[in-house]
């Protein structure tokens, strides 16, 4: 049984750990995302609950950093708390290979129904959404949200996290990036000519986010992945607009339609790389026609911006479970360790290590990282490394990659591969497609056993070295202490 199903009692749990701060009477006009901003660059920054922010009834929420440390991200996985990042990726590596999907459970009431509006009852602006950055280009009700949609051809049910922006009291502007599974399901319903039905929540139990924030199998529901990690199945009531399912403990939910050739500007806004790299553009518009939400509402907010955030902490280590799950379901043997490193968003930059078994087996790592499904949109540098290097200690990483990789040798550049207009270093008239660089940070394999030894003490000489004099020099060791980032 789930420990919680929804975001109310996933804050109680926070507040239990000790990782809970409450912030009253900061603005929604910047001070909430400057707040955020400074809670989610530290490593295992607190959560934090907003609460009487001007011009809003006290009551009206943001919380923010929700998943931002690897504690409350091992709450949601079911995993023990007090652990590193680094200390987590077995276990969930582990369990993630146990779980399997529960089908979602249709009921006929929830708390989201508390309050049901339609037609001129619709006003999004009641909602302290923040305009996050300074140069965002509107606010945004969309940063910890998820959109439901359906595929006409084999209807199944996706849910993904798309940036939403508030344009009029019953107009959204949504971004998806192309490639995406809600993009792909939109443009199905837009080249026919149809209305394409969406239903949006923006506030709910933060397994949901996570489920649909990373890349889960195509067909799969994330809310049957949600119900599979949770141990139960995810409750949702039939919208009734649209038909789709809405989390029936969600906080806030609209449903309505994009109609073909209506589309406005959206954008500018601060992005997980680290830049307004999209700009602005004509997007889809939702035409809302039913929005729902709980007494005294909490909006779910989760907004990117330069690593390390949020984003990067939980999606570093779901990335880097399901990169390494696709490599050994590709026949890569021997993988020893996948991070999707902080620094480039937890995707721009994957380290690999590897114990090598032939010549080639590197290349090999490196590209099928590359490319493979959780790999393969908008990365950048792929570094393979030997066992002995630690993948999650950047340092350690770029330490292999300035004496194993040799630049006339060691590098194989793939071209034409997919990004999307948020890469920052590709024109604006070549948004799409960008390149990979594949790093062979290993031993050659020609002559690797004459490598010249590591100066540093074997793993046995350090083990009694540790044992005898670490808390003597050192200090005491903190609980679940790694290197830099995780």
């Amino acid at each position: 049984m789930a420990a919680f199903t929804d975001l109310r009692r996933f804050v109680d749990r926070v507040d239990d750990l000790g990782e809970l701060r409450t912030a009253r009477g900061a603005h929604w006009d910047l001070e909430i995302g400057g707040v955020t901003e400074l809670a989610q660059h530290r490593i295992n920054g607190p959560a934090v609950l907003f609460d009487d922010i001007p011009d809003y009834p006290s009551g009206y929420r943001v919380f923010v950093n929700s998943l931002g440390s690897s504690s409350r991200t091992a709450l949601v996985l079911g995993l023990p708390t007090g652990l590193s990042f680094r200390e987590l990726l077995p276990l969930w590596r582990e369990r993630s290979k146990q779980v399997s999907p529960i089908p979602m459970r249709y009921v006929e009431d929830g708390p989201v129904l508390e309050n049901v509006f339609e037609g001129d009852g619709i006003d999004l602006y009641k909602f302290p959404t923040p305009r996050w950055h300074e140069l965002d280009g509107g606010r945004y009700l969309g940063t910890g949200s998820f959109d439901v949609t359906i595929d006409p051809d084999e209807h199944w049910i996706n849910l993904g996290c798309y940036r939403v922006m508030i344009e009029g009291r019953d107009r959204l502007g949504f971004y998806i990036s192309p490639g995406k599974q809600g993009r792909i399901m939109r443009d199905k319903y837009l080249a026919r000519g149809q209305a394409v039905p969406v239903a949006m929540s923006f506030g709910h139990d933060p397994s949901l986010f996570l489920s649909a924030s990373v890349e889960v199998p195509e067909g799969v529901c994330e809310y049957d992945y949600a119900g599979g990690i949770r141990g139960e199945p995810v409750n949702v009531i039939r919208g009734r607009v649209t038909g789709l399912p809405i989390p029936a403990d969600a906080e806030i939910v609209v449903e309505g339609f994009a109609y073909p050739g209506e589309t406005n500007e959206e954008g500018p806004f601060g992005e997980w790389t680290g830049y307004y790299a999209s700009d602005h553009r004509a997007e889809p518009v939702l035409q809302v026609k039913a929005l729902y939400h709980r007494d005294n509402p909490i909006i779910l907010g989760s907004p990117p911006g330069k690593p390390p955030t949020e984003l990067t902490s939980y999606r570093g280590l779901m990335r880097s479970a399901l990169v390494w799950e696709q490599m050994e379901k590709a026949g890569v043997p021997d993988v020893k360790g996948v991070w999707c490193h902080e620094a480039g968003g937890a995707r721009l930059l994957v380290a690999v290590a590897i114990t090598q078994r032939y010549s080639g087996h590197a290349r090999q790592a490196g590209h099928v990282a590359a490319m493979c499904h959780a790999g393969a949109y908008l990365g950048r540098y792929v570094v393979v490394v030997d066992d002995d290097i630690e993948v999650t200690d950047l340092n350690d990483v770029v330490w292999a990659m300035c004496t194993r990789a040799e630049p006339e040798e060691s590098f194989d550049l793939i071209r034409r591969a997919w990004s999307g207009p948020l890469d920052p270093r590709i024109p604006p008239e070549r948004k799409g497609l960008n390149s990979r660089f594949v790093i062979d940070a290993t031993r050659p394999w020609e002559w690797r056993e004459k490598f010249p030894p590591v100066a540093e003490m074997s793993p046995e000489l350090r083990t009694q070295i540790t044992e005898k004099w670490a808390e003597q020099i050192l200090g005491p060791q903190q609980p679940g202490r790694v290197p830099v980032g995780v």
